[in-house]
C-alpha cells in the first residue's frame, strides 16, 4: 500500500507543471497545473502512454499537430510516439491528472522547434 497527501509535494516549476504523487514502480501519477499563458514543451514518450483527465479550467493539448480543446470531465489518451504539448490560452488556471504507464525512469524525448 502507498498513501500520500498532495501537500507533501510541489509543482515542478513553482506554481505549475507536474506534481508527482507517485513515480513507479508500475506507473507515474501526477497533478498538473498551468497558469494562464503557460505551456509545456513538445515531447513524446518511447514506451509510456499518457492520460490527462481535466479537473478544473480549460487547456489545449496538441497531439501530432492536431489541437484538442479540453475542459473538466474530459480525458485524452496519448499513445507512445505521439508528439504532444499543452498550452493554457485561457484566463484561469487548469488542473488535471496525468497518468503515465508502464513506468520507465527515462522515457521522455523533447522535440525542439516543433510547430505542429
Amino acid at each position: 500500500m502507498y498513501m500520500i497527501d498532495e501537500k507533501e509535494r510541489e509543482y515542478r516549476f513553482g506554481d505549475s507543471g507536474p506534481k508527482y504523487l507517485m513515480k513507479g514502480p508500475r506507473m507515474n501519477f501526477a497533478l498538473v497545473q498551468f497558469m494562464p499563458g503557460q505551456d509545456f514543451k513538445a515531447h513524446y514518450h518511447k514506451i509510456m502512454e499518457e492520460d490527462f483527465f481535466i479537473l478544473e479550467g480549460e487547456i489545449d493539448i496538441v497531439v501530432d499537430g492536431t489541437s484538442h480543446h479540453l475542459y473538466p470531465g474530459q480525458l485524452i489518451h496519448i499513445e507512445p510516439g505521439e508528439i504532444h504539448y499543452c498550452k493554457n490560452s485561457y484566463d484561469r488556471p487548469v488542473k488535471m491528472v496525468s497518468v503515465l504507464a508502464p513506468y520507465q525512469e527515462v522515457d521522455k524525448v523533447e522535440v525542439e522547434n516543433y510547430t505542429g
